[in-house]
């Protein structure tokens, strides 16, 4: 079998069962060791996907003979460095057109990655722009080591295969640049819900949850007295900030309501409720040490109540929202606004103050509006 049949064969698997595949790694493992039968001496493979993220430009996988097949992700800082400017990825993207470079003979004016790949044995390099419907444009890349590098016959079949190769790719991106959108506008939890199918009002469900609410304080002063450009850049640290600490405790952030964030713990997913008012009270205090730092430090008012909330879409039939809503939720609100009365960072509820178990100062009964009985508070230290 020629190398130009065993590509055909290749570009087959690759319409028919390699496009049902949902794991990009094992589609593009499959691809290599299909394309290494069919005669092509591949040493490295490199397949990168754009992506609609806020942080991420790109996600990807790369192959080698040595490792198989592993996951990438690319910031997009890394769009304005060496890395890329002046990168056959840059000049595949922006041509939409093959590239062939033999890794041989290297100068001073050629990229990195020519002599990076070179240093790790590599002799030839082919890349090879892969068009989806969208009019996105992907980047696959073909490295051997076989001395005199890819014939005429091989570079034309790695040419040849970028249609196929994007039509077995395309759903799968697809998939991850929606998980990412979804992630991205609903959070992790909310977006799986979605993603699972729960895209319909009054798709909602009882969960339990440590709820956390957190606003900034002095935003209006600050405003006053910074530039445009450099209050949306505390913002900026401000949200990321809290967003972080939530996320990296397994919280799901669920709204940003002007310089406030709402977010829950949910108790099944922490596995307790002292748990879960534990990952609460750890993101409070990660929000602290973070605002705390940097050249405009921020301070800010925090609530934590644990209770019952409803947690799913709410709206019209063609417009939803997936949020938490109920008594509980209610209820931290006003004890976040209680906490700025009181001039504390951080107060709680009984309620949560026993069953996260932890040190709480007591400040007494306060009315709470909506409740018949004044309600006791507590103060977390941050």
């Amino acid at each position: 079998m020629t190398v130009t049949e065993g590509g055909k064969d290749v570009a087959e698997w690759l319409v028919a069962e390699g496009r049902l595949l949902a794991d990009p790694v094992a589609l593009v493992d499959g691809f290599c060791r299909r394309l290494i039968a069919a005669g092509l001496p591949l040493q490295r493979v490199r397949i990168g996907q754009s992506i609609t993220h806020p942080l991420l430009t790109a996600w990807g996988v790369v192959w080698t003979t040595a490792r198989g097949g592993e996951d990438f992700v690319i910031d997009r800082k890394v769009l304005a460095t060496s890395a890329f400017l002046g990168s056959p990825y840059q000049a595949v993207l922006e041509s939409r057109q093959p590239l062939h470079r033999p890794l041989a003979g290297l100068g001073p004016d050629d990229h990195t990655i020519f002599h990076e790949l070179a240093e790790a044995g590599g002799t030839d390099y082919v890349a090879v722009p892969i068009v989806y419907g969208n009019e996105t444009v992907q980047v696959a890349s073909f490295v051997t080591d076989r001395p005199g590098g890819f014939t005429a016959d091989e570079v034309a079949v790695l040419e040849r295969l970028r249609h196929p190769l994007a039509a077995a790719m395309e759903p799968t991106a697809m998939r991850r640049s929606a998980a990412s959108l979804l992630r991205t506008y609903l959070g992790v939890g909310p977006a799986d819900r979605v993603a699972a199918g729960a895209i319909r009002r009054g798709d909602v469900v009882a969960v339990d949850a440590a709820i956390l609410f957190v606003d900034m304080r002095g935003f209006t002063a600050l405003s006053e007295r910074l530039t445009s450009a450099a209050v949306l850049a505390v913002l900026d640290r401000y949200f990321e900030t809290v967003a972080q600490a939530i996320v990296d405790r397994g919280g799901d952030v669920l709204k940003f309501l002007g310089d406030g964030v709402l977010a829950i713990f949910p108790v099944e997913q922490a596995s307790s409720a002292a748990a879960a008012c534990e990952a609460a009270v750890g993101a409070v205090r990660a929000i602290h040490r973070g605002l705390a730092a940097g050249p405009e430090p921020m301070a800010f008012a925090a609530a934590l109540h644990l209770g019952p909330v409803m947690y799913g879409n709410i709206g019209s039939p063609d417009r939803l929202d997936f949020t938490v809503l109920g008594p509980a939720v209610n209820l931290t609100s006003r004890l976040e606004a209680l906490a700025k009365q009181l001039d504390r960072p951080t107060v709680c509820s009984d309620t949560f103050r026993q069953a996260w178990g932890g040190s709480a100062e007591p400040l007494g009964a306060h009315p709470i509006r909506g409740l018949a009985d004044p309600q006791p508070v507590f103060a977390i230290q941050a």
